[in-house]
């Protein structure tokens, strides 16, 4: 029970009708339950407001959230309040009682000292929240400096980012919040509900661009649910609903409460829908964790743990009373097995009892099951150019190593929601390569077959979570490091838009279009983590903190499963192998399948930005991050293969003039790739390409490591160079057998024509020498990454389903 048991959508009683919503994309917004606006000597009750309605609002805000948390669904906190120096205050917040004729009723304003402290000001006592509605670990707190929940805030975009598509809203005050954001919203077509003790639940639909000066919060609109029902507990008793919509909307001034709930569900639901508390919660109750339902016991044994590490699946376990030990104790089980198929994994292994010490503080730091963070418990490992405070850092490079005392900023985000270091993983020396086959530490090899690659850079980071060794996997993404070895180990692979994920603390291989990625189980998982890790860091020179202009949520209607999609044209698709031609063709019936429209793209901007970043002079970047005067004192101590390479970029003599001209040329081809991806009718939601066009044996890659390496890349170049998002999925697996009789690429066709082995990609059964994964990229515009992740999980499960239906 609880989150993956979710259904698709749940129907409840409304006005003007009844509505439905899907509760895996639905997020509880709880607006403003701060002691300045509930307490008495806070900031409402100062201003004249009579708090009986909103403090009696508590409780039943209290009973939703623990329905919520219950069914694992996300939920966000918003507070009002503002800077310490008042900054972000607007003037005319702060006069408006001293502008008013014959003011007799306070003096006091924002910042003023209260008997909570500073009025409105964020870091006070009055300022946060209630204690009876505080955040648990993993809830997400937006700080507003205005009144509306949207405006100038990462509200949109934090929903977003989790996949979410309608809000149940809960808060005060009814004249405030609510209206304030309607009332900039009124020529959008979804908008919102507004009253205080609360909650809605609404699709975020059809709203414009936003701007500085508007809310998105009017673009929402859906079902407003009065939060005044008391329900029993463990179960919750069906006749217990109180007083409806009237008694349960409060604001300071009563008379505001029945006009607003009107106006929502007025003229066939213009602005949203009105109903009550209780038949969400009997619509939501059978799919409740059992051992975390509102009031329930947990069981009373610790249950055995199954194997499965899908984030999901662990939290659901811990819930029920699994121990981090027992999943540590066996873990380190599996993790000595595997050594004996592939021993090139690790470069650094943590000791098993530092970890197991690790889990028991863990559980001795969050004692409470119901309030666990995040990544609790959650095995990962890290590609050693990543720094861990006190734990060498090689990048496969032995010169060059070091001893950190300060871990990367990803890392401590990991860490900070609970999740458990295992230990380091191998790599292409200096993240240099695609093969993973450049390594003093031996070769690693695909989950799939010894015999093939594991590709690279982020080789061992890849092969960990393909073979059941961690959960997920902290690597780095320049030129497809993160995509390419997801692809060859069955994983997934996404690199999120660069910038948005700090790189401080990370060993550079060309800086200025390096980016952290992240390897996982499935695309679910990649975006957990990501929630985890992105954000605005000062530290890192090239962190993005302009917010994205975000694109509207089609939630409602046809609408919402549509988008259009580009490939590359047939002569590029050329370079693949038969077999991954004829898959690819699956993977493109598979995205039409689910609402995807191809469109022709423009493959010119792609096809160079990709050989700029080897053919040109952004390669001499990978020598920008050596010491001075090191590649001439240690370059005997290079892996042949990197030592090849760098001597090719010195003995070039790039000039400034050419460094310059292919900077033009990137900011040329960026501009061309943002107008593909516009928004408008002609624009793509995603372009979808082979993640690799073929699978190379080890032994194929030693016999020619450099033309094999920059094969592999053909489809992941153009990424960085571009500034887009991208996430390697599974689409399939395939008889090696197919591969093996592949002509070579002189003798390949085009992939749109009729093609060999066309339904080679879909066959079940055992293989003559096993079978090897397909995975396909799902690339966007820089900040699309919500988008990317949608149709990248609707893309998994597809594919999924197909799987199932064939019995593979």
């Amino acid at each position: 029970m609880g989150f993956n048991s979710l259904p698709e959508a749940v129907t409840v009683d409304a006005k003007p009708y009844a509505f439905t919503f899907p509760p895996r994309h639905t997020a509880l917004l709880t607006i403003d339950m701060q002691r300045d606006f509930l307490l008495p000597k806070g900031f409402g009750d100062i201003q004249g407001g009579d708090l009986t309605a909103v403090q009696a609002s508590i409780e039943p805000t209290k009973q939703l959230l623990d329905l919520f948390r219950s069914a694992g669904m996300h939920v966000f906190h918003t507070r009002e309040g503002h800077v310490p120096d008042l900054s972000d205050c607007p003037s005319s917040k702060l006069v408006r009682q001293a502008a008013c004729p014959d003011n007799k009723q306070h003096g006091l304003v924002i910042g003023d000292k209260g008997d909570m402290g500073r009025l409105l000001v964020r870091g006070e006592y009055g300022h946060d929240f209630v204690d009876e509605l505080q955040p648990v670990p993993g809830e997400v707190v937006i700080d507003k400096p205005g009144k509306g929940a949207f405006w100038n805030t990462r509200l949109m975009e934090r929903l977003k980012a989790r996949g979410i598509t309608h809000l149940v809203v809960s808060g005060v005050t009814t004249g405030a919040w609510p209206r304030s954001s309607a009332v900039s919203r009124r020529q959008s077509v979804k908008p919102t509900i507004e009253a205080s003790n609360a909650f809605l639940l609404t699709p975020l639909d059809k709203h414009q661009k936003p701007s500085q000066n508007s809310t998105i919060l009017w673009a929402l609109g859906g079902l407003w649910i009065p939060s005044r029902t008391i329900f029993d507990r463990p179960k919750i008793d069906c006749g217990r609903l109180r007083g409806g919509i009237t008694e349960a909307t409060a604001g300071y001034n009563s008379a505001f409460k029945t006009s607003s709930l009107d106006m929502i569900h007025w003229s066939q639901g213009l602005f949203g829908f009105v109903s009550g508390l209780q038949p969400l919660a009997d619509a939501l109750s059978p799919y409740l964790s059992s051992g975390s339902a509102p009031g329930g016991t947990p069981p009373q044994t610790p249950p055995l743990w199954d194997g499965n590490l899908d984030i999901s699946a662990l939290a659901a376990a811990y819930r029920s009373g699994l121990s981090p030990v027992t999943v540590v104790d066996a873990l380190y089980g599996t993790i000595e097995a595997y050594k004996e198929v592939d021993p090139a994994v690790w470069i650094y292994l943590a000791p098993k009892d530092i970890i197991l010490a690790a889990a028991k503080e863990l559980m001795t730091r969050f004692p409470d099951k119901e309030k666990l963070p995040p990544l609790y418990g959650v095995p990962f490992s890290v590609k050693d150019s990543i720094d861990i405070a006190g734990v060498s850092t090689t990048t496969a490079c032995p010169p060059l190593a070091y001893i950190p005392s300060k871990s990367a900023a990803v890392y401590e985000k990991v860490i900070e929601q609970g999740a458990l270091f295992i230990g380091k993983t191998n790599l292409d020396q200096l993240a240099t390569g695609l093969s993973g086959c450049r390594s003093p530490y031996g070769i690693p090899r695909s989950v799939y077959n010894k015999d093939y690659i594991s590709g690279g850079s982020s080789s061992g980071n890849a092969v960990s979570v393909g073979a059941g060794l961690v959960s997920f996997s902290l690597a780095t993404d320049t030129a497809g490091s993160g995509r390419v070895p997801a692809a060859l180990n069955g994983v997934v692979g996404y690199k999120p838009t660069r910038g948005t994920v700090s790189f401080q603390g990370v060993t550079p291989a060309c800086l200025s279009l390096d980016c952290c990625s992240f390897i996982s189980r499935n695309v679910e998982d990649a975006r957990k983590v990501w929630e985890a890790c992105e954000g605005y860091d000062p530290n890192d020179r090239y962190s993005k903190s302009t917010p994205p202009t975000l694109r509207h949520v089609n939630s409602l209607g046809s609408q919402a499963k549509s988008f259009n999609f580009g490939i590359p044209p047939p002569e590029a698709l050329a370079v693949c192998a038969p077999v991954y031609r004829s898959m690819f063709n699956d993977a493109v019936k598979t995205l039409q399948s689910i609402g995807g429209n191809l469109i022709y793209v423009d493959w010119t901007p792609f096809e160079k930005a990709g050989k700029l970043l080897y053919d040109g002079t952004f390669v001499s970047e990978r020598l920008a991050g050596l010491p001075d005067g090191w590649m001439e004192s240690n370059k005997d101590h290079l892996h042949p293969v990197i030592r090849e390479l760098f001597e090719g970029v010195v003995n070039r003599n790039s000039t400034a003039v050419q460094a310059y001209r292919d900077l033009q040329a990137k900011a040329l081809y960026t501009r061309q790739a943002e107008e593909i991806f516009d928004l408008g009718p002609s624009g793509i939601t995603v372009l979808l390409v082979p993640s690799t066009p073929t699978h190379w044996t080890v032994s194929e890659v030693l016999g020619d490591p450099i033309t094999k390496n920059s094969a592999l890349g053909e489809f992941t170049h153009f990424g960085n160079v571009l500034d887009l998002a991208g996430i390697s999925v599974p689409a399939g697996t395939y008889p090696v057998s197919k591969l093996a009789k592949a002509p070579s690429y002189a003798d390949q066709t085009p992939v749109l024509g009729s093609t060999p082995d066309a339904d080679s990609g879909n066959e079940s059964g055992e293989e003559e020498g096993g079978k090897l994964p397909f995975g396909v990229t799902l690339l966007g515009g820089s900040r699309t990454d919500a988008e990317v992740l949608e149709v990248a999980r609707r893309f998994e499960g597809a594919v999924k389903a197909k799987g199932k239906k064939k019995g593979v």
